[in-house]
């Protein structure tokens, strides 16, 4: 049998925690910033942990 291969999307929007959850970053925020406040911006900057029911399919992506 051939290696299964690691899908290209998936690597590079997810990343694994040492404890096993998939991270994944916020929506909005990649430009546009002018209109946003600064605290919209700060809490748009930290990861969020993906959906158990999502984590699943992506732990199949990435191979896991």
């Amino acid at each position: 049998m051939p290696k299964n291969k690691t899908h290209s999307g998936a690597k590079k929007r997810f990343k694994v925690t040492g404890s096993g959850k998939i991270m994944r970053e916020q929506s909005n925020n990649q430009h546009l910033f002018e209109g946003k406040s600064s605290r919209r911006k700060r809490r748009l900057d930290v990861d969020q942990q993906l959906s158990k029911a999502d984590s699943k399919t992506a732990k199949k992506l990435l191979g896991i």
